[in-house]
């Protein structure tokens, strides 16, 4: 029994492990995307990182990403952006590599 329990053990802390890193790559995912549209809409540094938190914030509304988008699309056509929202999805999947990629670095 005591294989069994170490076994589980094992596999949850890998579990966790995993949601940890998700949930870290996401959220650098945000940062680096919100530095991204407030390049586009030409925003100080210091507006930036307030852009940036605002965004890492906007995540928390509802599951999944179209809280995200939702954001980013509304303030970049309010800056007069022209973008869509595959655009969009292009940059936070992008950025969601560089954020992995990041993270394993260190």
């Amino acid at each position: 029994m005591t294989t069994f329990d170490d076994r589980e053990r094992a596999f949850e802390t890998q579990f966790a492990r995993e949601e940890d890193l998700a949930f870290r790559v996401t959220a650098r995912r945000n940062k680096l995307v919100a530095h991204w549209a407030a390049g586009l809409m030409k925003l100080t540094p210091e507006e930036a990182d307030g852009y940036a938190k605002a965004v890492v914030q906007a995540d928390f509304e509802v599951a999944g990403d179209e809280d995200v988008i939702r954001k980013l699309i509304g303030d970049l056509t309010a800056a007069g952006v022209d973008i869509d929202e595959t655009a969009v999805r292009r940059a936070l999947d992008e950025q969601a590599t560089e954020a992995l990629r990041q993270l394993k670095a260190g």
